[in-house]
Formats: C-alpha cells, sequence, structure tokens
C-alpha cells in the first residue's frame, strides 16, 4: 500500500511511493511562503520557525547558565554590574517575546515536528547548532563589551595636565620678557639692570632643581607639581607690588617665583617614568614641553595687548591666577602613580606596569654611583651648553627685535612668538619620528645622540646668519629655524635621564638642570653686561660655541642603555 504525505498548507502531495521520490519537492515547500502570516505581518518560512522554536527553547534552557555566568563576572568586575543588569533585563525581554510568539505557533511546531521524521536526523541537528551558536554569540558580545577598555587613557589625563601645566610655567615666566620694555621706562632701568632682572627668575629656580626631584621621588610627583604650580602663581600675582616697593624686593619676588617653577621639571620627569611605557617616551615627552613653547606663544601673543590696553601689571594678575583653577583640576584627576590610581582600568595598570621599570619607594639616593658615570656628566655638561642658547632667546628676544630690528613692543611680541610656534610643531614631530626609530630597531643610543645633535647644530648654524640678515623677515625666519631645531632635544638630552637611570630619573634631571639653569643665570646677565660694550654678534658667538663643544661632548660619552638600577 502506498502512502501518501501533502504538502504543509498546499494539496500537492510530497510522497508517493517512497521517501526519496518526494524529498526535493518537500525542500522547495519547506523554503517557500507559509500559507498564512505571523502576528507582526511578515511571511515566515517553515524552516525559519523550527529555527525559531528551537532557538527559544535553547535560550530558555540557557537562561539559568546566563545568570550563573553573570554572577560569577560581577565577583570579578564589581563597577560592571549595571551592564550586566541591563543585559540580563534584554534577555528575559528577548525569552519572553519568544515564548508569546511560540505559543502563537504551535500549530507550525506540531506539523514541523511531523515533517522533521521525512527531513530525518540531518535537519534537527542544523536548527540545533544554530540555537547554540546564537547564544555563543550573545555570550562573546557580553564578554567584548565587559572587556574592551575606554578609548580614552587615563595616562593620557595626566600627560595633557602637565602639558597645560608647562603651558603656565612659560606663560609666567615670558610675560617678563614684554613687561620688563615699560618697566625699564618707568623706573629708569639700564640694560645691565634689565639683564639682573631677568636673571633673578633663575636664583630660585637654580635652588630646586635637584630638591624637587628628591620630594617627586619621596613625595610623588602629583604632590610636588601641585606645590610648584601654586607658589609660582602667587609669586607671578605679587610681582606688580614688589616692584613698586623696590628693585631688591622684586628681585626676591622673582627669585620666589623660580622657586616653584624650578621643581615643575623635576617632578614631571618623575611623573611620566611612572605613567608612560617606554615605547611612547619620545612623544610623550615631546608633548609635554611642547606646553612650555605653547605657553611662550600665548604669553608673548597676549601680553603686548593687555599692556597697551590694561597697562603691565594686568599680565601678571591674570596668568597669576589662573594657576589656581589648573590647581583644582589636577588634585581631582592626577595621581602619582597608577598603582595608587582609582580611576584606571586593570588593562592599563597592567599594561603600563610592564612597560615602565618598578619604582622602589623609599629607596636610598646612591649619590656615589650617579657621579661616577661618565654618561652623567655628559648629560649634565651638554645641558649646560644647550640651555645657555635657549634661555638668552627666551629672555632676550623681544629686546633684540625691538633694539637691532626697530620694532615697537606690539610687534616686537607678535614676531617673538613665531619661533615658540615653530618649536612647538617641531617637537612633537621630532617625538614622533624617534619613537619610530625606536620601534623599527634603532637603538636608543643613536637615537638619542641623532635627535640631539641635530638640537646643538642647528641652532649653531642659524645664529652665524643673523649677523648676515638685515631685514625682519630674515631674522624671524633665522629665529623659527633655530628654535625649531632646538626643539629635537626634547628627544634627545630631555628624554635620556629615564634611559640611563629610571628609577632616579627625578633626581638625574634635577641634578643637569640644575646646570641648565645656572647656564641660564649666567648667560642672560652676561647677555646684559656684553650689550654694555659689546654688539648682538659677541652675543650670539658665545652661544654658537657652547653649542659646538656640547655636540662633541654628548656624542663620545651619552648613551641610551640603563646604567644605573
Amino acid at each position: 500500500m502506498q502512502s501518501t504525505t501533502w504538502a504543509l498548507g498546499s494539496r500537492t502531495p510530497l510522497m508517493h511511493g517512497g521517501v526519496h521520490e518526494g524529498f526535493p519537492l518537500l525542500r522547495s515547500r519547506l523554503e517557500r511562503p507559509w500559507s498564512t502570516r505571523s502576528l507582526d505581518g511578515r511571511h515566515t518560512t517553515v524552516s525559519q520557525r523550527i529555527h525559531r522554536s528551537a532557538t527559544t527553547v535553547n535560550k530558555q534552557s540557557s537562561r539559568g547558565s546566563w545568570k550563573v555566568l553573570c554572577t560569577r563576572r560581577k565577583t570579578l568586575h564589581p563597577s560592571r554590574n549595571r551592564v550586566f543588569h541591563q543585559r540580563d533585563r534584554r534577555v528575559s525581554v528577548t525569552s519572553a517575546g519568544h515564548e508569546g510568539q511560540s505559543q502563537e505557533e504551535d500549530d507550525a511546531t506540531k506539523m514541523a515536528s511531523q515533517t522533521g521524521s521525512s527531513l530525518g536526523s540531518g535537519s534537527a541537528s542544523v536548527a540545533q547548532d544554530a540555537a547554540d551558536e546564537t547564544v555563543a554569540h550573545a555570550e562573546d558580545a557580553a564578554q567584548q563589551a565587559v572587556s574592551t577598555p575606554s578609548r580614552w587613557k587615563r595616562r593620557w589625563t595626566i600627560i595633557a595636565l602637565c602639558f597645560i601645566a608647562f603651558m603656565l610655567c612659560n606663560m609666567d615666566r615670558v610675560n617678563m620678557s614684554i613687561a620688563i620694555l615699560p618697566m625699564a621706562q618707568q623706573y629708569g632701568w639700564d640694560t645691565a639692570t634689565i639683564g639682573i632682572v631677568q636673571s633673578s627668575f633663575f636664583w630660585g629656580y637654580l635652588l630646586t632643581q635637584v630638591l624637587g626631584g628628591v620630594w617627586a621621588d619621596k613625595f610623588g610627583g602629583k604632590r610636588v607639581l601641585s606645590f610648584g604650580v601654586i607658589w609660582w602663581s602667587m609669586a607671578t600675582a605679587l610681582t606688580p607690588l614688589a616692584a613698586s616697593l623696590g628693585l631688591p624686593v622684586l628681585l626676591v619676588m622673582r627669585a620666589c617665583m623660580g622657586v616653584g617653577e624650578g621643581v615643575a621639571m623635576p617632578a614631571m620627569n618623575n611623573l611620566l617614568s611612572r605613567w608612560v611605557p617606554v615605547g611612547e617616551r619620545s612623544r610623550s615627552l615631546a608633548l609635554v614641553y611642547s606646553g612650555m613653547y605653547s605657553g611662550s606663544i600665548m604669553g608673548l601673543a597676549l601680553s603686548p595687548h593687555m599692556v597697551s590696553r590694561l597697562q603691565w601689571p594686568s599680565v601678571f594678575y591674570v596668568f597669576g591666577f589662573i594657576g589656581i583653577f589648573w590647581f583644582l583640576a589636577w588634585e581631582k584627576n592626577a595621581s602619582s602613580s597608577p598603582a595608587v590610581d582609582n580611576k584606571i582600568s586593570k588593562e592599563e595598570r597592567d599594561y603600563i606596569t610592564s612597560q615602565t621599570v618598578k619604582q622602589r619607594e623609599g629607596t636610598k639616593v646612591p649619590w656615589k654611583l650617579i657621579l661616577s658615570k661618565r654618561p652623567v656628566w655628559a648629560l649634565i655638561l651638554s645641558h649646560f651648553c644647550h640651555n645657555w642658547g635657549t634661555f638668552i632667546l627666551l629672555t632676550w628676544m623681544p629686546t633684540y627685535y625691538n633694539q637691532v630690528l626697530g620694532l615697537d613692543l606690539m610687534k616686537s611680541g607678535i614676531y617673538s612668538v613665531l619661533p615658540w610656534i615653530t618649536m612647538a610643531i617641531a617637537a612633537n614631530i621630532g617625538g614622533w619620528v624617534a619613537d619610530a626609530m625606536v620601534q623599527k630597531g634603532v637603538s636608543v643610543t643613536r637615537v638619542r645622540k641623532i635627535m640631539q645633535s641635530i638640537g646643538f647644530l642647528g641652532p649653531a648654524f642659524f645664529l652665524t646668519q643673523l649677523s648676515k640678515v638685515t631685514s625682519v623677515g630674515g631674522a624671524v625666519a633665522c629665529m623659527m629655524a633655530c628654535q625649531g631645531l632646538d626643539a629635537c632635544s626634547q628627544s634627545g638630552l630631555y628624554s635620556n635621564h629615564q634611559d640611563i637611570a629610571p628609577r632616579y630619573s627625578g633626581v638625574l634631571l634635577g641634578m643637569s638642570n640644575t646646570a641648565g639653569v645656572l647656564a641660564g643665570v649666567l648667560g642672560t646677565a652676561a647677555t646684559g653686561m656684553i650689550l654694555k660694550t659689546g654688539t648682538w654678534d659677541d652675543v650670539w658667538r658665545v652661544a654658537i660655541a657652547l653649542y659646538l663643544v656640547g655636540t662633541v661632548i654628548w656624542n663620545l660619552f651619552s648613551t641610551g642603555e640603563q646604567i644605573i638600577d
């Protein structure tokens, strides 16, 4: 007796006289739309309804497993309970929707089970595998939502705040180079007195270089940098009052300002040695140091307008009070290291820890060992040679434009901005280039020597050209090239402290920067003395000679390898 099976929703027989005879037609019928519509108005194939029913059953059975998984992950990640709570709700709603829909399709499920005997065990297996795959995808998506870290890294916040601190540092420093012109007219100062006033800042700056590094290693970079910014901001705001009380009081106040700014660089170096991985070191330091150049740009651009409209004391009042707002943001968002930071993700903390040298809190500074290393002395002497020319340009550039090129106060300030713009751009480009060279396998020693040689020889060459140009455009172009190439030093000697002594980078920077500040004190004061009897060409010759000496010392004795553990 022949058996006849009818197609679902049709009068056409599928199997007549055997199973295999009707199997192709059965598949075509299963893949055709059902003769009725579901509640949402969409056509649904029989195979789709089989898959949907199987998926509903599997999700109901796996809901308990999902909750167990969520409970375990909540224990591991308490701060992410909200994510899993929302996910549980979505799973519950989805399962409930499937339950309602499966009730609507009971007849389809029954008929599908009858047809499943014709399809054989393969069709049921496919439906089961599809259901399992759906649940697996849901679990993978939840896992990815948990494990994917935020795009904004905590170390970027520290770098950004250090950038702003250094911007304020130079804003408060360079405003004197603009205000000194009307102040000299008001108080009757000559060039020698101007040189003393300009250099008085470095008296205090010199005192706290090594101390800033020691304090940062002992108390943490966050506290030391906080102290520095507040201290120098108050001294800046009190400068007009000190000037009205007399020259000695003004010199003391400028020295007090230097005390605050003197701890900034060692504290920052200490912070970045803990927060920044080795592969990001050059560009991170370049970015932070470019904050100084940005501060010079803003200070030199804003100060002439403020002096002409609000008188010279306004630059000290306004710039001084900005530091208070930075202090509030710093106290709320900064930490001395990832280990004590409560806002950093575990993934980022582990990554930074694996890429930086572990610090030994409370360890005594091995002064004898540090001073016995030739690369340390190469760093100190090179820093002195570098800063002689840098601080002359920082403090005397507006005066040069005014006296040699005949520009007024407003134009002197505007043209003084341009070299600092070049410096800010070149510092970041140099940082990326240096890191790229290291990542491509170039030794750190070679990278540091190449970048610092550019930072020495570039400025030396363009200072020689200043005596040959007479136009404003030519002089400004030489200054821009000089400062731009000087910025390569941020990927040279300024990055070398963390290379050779990462545990004592703050102390080492304090030592080398002490020599650099001493160059600023002597160079700034000597420039005023030279100009009383000599010319600007004599000033440039001294700077060029020191650049060349620094090049020789650096290439003979420096290294990029760790020499002090």
